[in-house]
């Protein structure tokens, strides 16, 4: 469910330079993201993967492996020891601010050898029709982590335990997922392909009971280990549904408390992710796609977007308490696999709409308060150059504008096709005003009801350097600049 007021941050982009060096920034960092307003981080996958100390995570190779043992070429992850990683997270909670661990269950990637095991070949992108029949293969499933040598866990790993993998040695044909025999891909998945239960690598059976009982037991030695307030689930559409309520219960139960879990299911169609929200009895809160989507639609329309329908069709407007909003995160950031970049001039306009307003749990992108230079190669194979600018400056005026004045009351005025905006009129605790008023084209001013009559307002954004004063009735008539936001605040 979503915290009220509070702030999440993703304190990573893809990007990030490969020096084992985020743990102890996090460490340093703490406090002052804590005084700037973030109330939780949602740290990146903190184990060992396939490519040791420069893999962002996500090809994951052992999960009990936190930075601690010499394997797949180094002890270290991308972000740092085992150590430091604790540390960080211990500096964090000093400060106030609750860990949200990246939790990647779908797969396994970089596997310590090979067997041989019958499989059914089918098409990667049509999992109902084989294309050839139950044959040997040579698949990569076998992890038995020769580097930890079965501390924390002897669990070893087989094909058994995996329902389908994409290569197989001896043939090396490309573009074929093979189905183990006597499997069936998971159900309660994605529809997409047929069935989307096969995403990458050896991909886990979460209809063999083992595996869930590794999980489960992995979860408990992680929460003992870590101490973490909740989780990001990735890759959730891959994943048999009825399996996380199953593992969120006895996450918590072990535990004795609440933990906040949100889902990554990429798709923007609110009817699925409502779908999956009742499959799942309302225990996750799930990332809100549909409003990233408009955000890029919007920024990339330069104005001639309406800017009435900015929440259509988005979780927050049926879904709130379960939607955590977003402008960007690592996987549409530019050069990246889902991308749909939000261009940056639009970016203050979408983090004035989930920062300032009532509904969702914020998420901030890393790069976006940072800023970002890398380079990578385009779908088109060649290299480009991406520089993001930082937002941070804007960002935290909005976080100080929500800790002191996003409270009461909410009227929206969608109400033209470039400029919209809404009022906060304060509660009893926290009993300042606020208007905020933004365009995605040109300059104006917009008559907004904030209930303090006779009041001066001033902007907090310094967009707009002249005070305005409401009338009798506690209207204002609000302005901002073209192609920007402005944030009035009570005096």
């Amino acid at each position: 469910m979503a915290k009220i007021n509070g702030v999440m941050m993703q304190y990573f982009h893809w990007y990030l330079p490969a020096d084992g060096t985020l743990w102890d920034k996090t460490k340093i960092n703490a406090q002052e993201l804590a005084d700037a307003g973030i109330t939780a981080l949602w740290l990146p996958p903190a184990y060992k993967g396939a490519s040791g100390g420069m893999d962002v995570g996500y090809a994951v190779y052992d999960i009990y492996d936190l930075g601690e043992f010499d394997q797949k070429g180094s002890i270290r992850t991308k972000y740092g020891t085992r150590q430091e990683y604790l540390d960080a997270i211990n500096s964090l909670h000093q400060a106030g601010i609750e860990v949200y661990a990246d939790t990647v269950l779908n797969h396994r990637i970089g596997a310590d050898g090979t067997e041989v095991a019958k499989a059914t070949p089918f098409p990667q992108y049509d999992r109902k029709n084989p294309k050839g029949d139950l044959r040997d293969i040579k698949a990569y499933t076998i992890f038995n982590f020769p580097g930890r040598q079965g501390k924390y866990s002897k669990f070893e790993w087989h094909w058994w335990h995996f329902d389908a993998v994409d290569y197989d040695e001896f043939t090396k044909e490309s573009g074929t997922v093979y189905l183990f025999e006597g499997k069936i891909f998971d159900d309660y998945v994605a529809l997409e392909n047929g069935n989307f239960a096969y995403l990458m690598g050896a991909d886990l059976d979460f209809q063999y009971e083992e595996v869930r009982t590794e999980i489960i037991n992995w979860g408990k030695w992680y929460l003992d280990t870590t101490d973490v307030d909740g989780f990001r689930l990735d890759a959730i559409k891959h994943i048999s549904a009825w399996f996380f309520p199953e593992w969120l219960d006895a996450m918590e139960k072990y535990a004795g408390r609440e933990l906040f879990t949100v889902g990554e299911y990429w798709a923007p169609d609110t009817g699925i992710l409502n779908w999956y929200l009742d499959t799942v009895g309302q225990r996750m809160s799930v990332f809100d796609v549909a409003l990233h989507y408009n955000f890029h639609y919007a920024s990339k329309a330069g104005g001639y977007y309406d800017m009435r329908t900015i929440l259509d069709g988005t979780l927050i407007k049926g879904s709130a308490m379960n939607a955590v909003t977003f402008v960007e995160n690592h996987d549409s950031q530019p050069l990246q696999a889902l991308e749909s970049v939000v261009e940056p001039w639009f970016k203050p306009l979408a983090y004035a709409i989930i920062l300032l307003r009532q509904e969702g749990y914020p998420c901030i992108f890393y790069a976006d308060y940072y800023g970002a230079e890398y380079e990578d190669k385009g779908r088109d194979s060649n290299t480009y150059k991406i520089v993001l600018p930082s937002h941070k400056e804007f960002i935290d005026q909005c976080l100080y504008a929500r800790q002191n004045f996003c409270y009461g009351s909410q009227y929206d005025y969608f109400d033209h096709p470039d400029i919209i905006g809404w009022t906060r009129l304060g509660d009893e605790q926290h009993p300042k005003a606020m208007a905020v008023i933004l365009s995605d084209g040109p300059e104006g001013i917009k008559p907004m009801e904030v209930g303090k009559p006779n009041t001066k307002f001033y902007d907090l954004t310094g967009n707009i350097q002249a005070p305005i004063e409401t009338n009798d009735s506690g209207w204002g008539e609000f302005s901002c600049k073209g192609g920007s936001v402005s944030i009035w605040v009570q005096k």
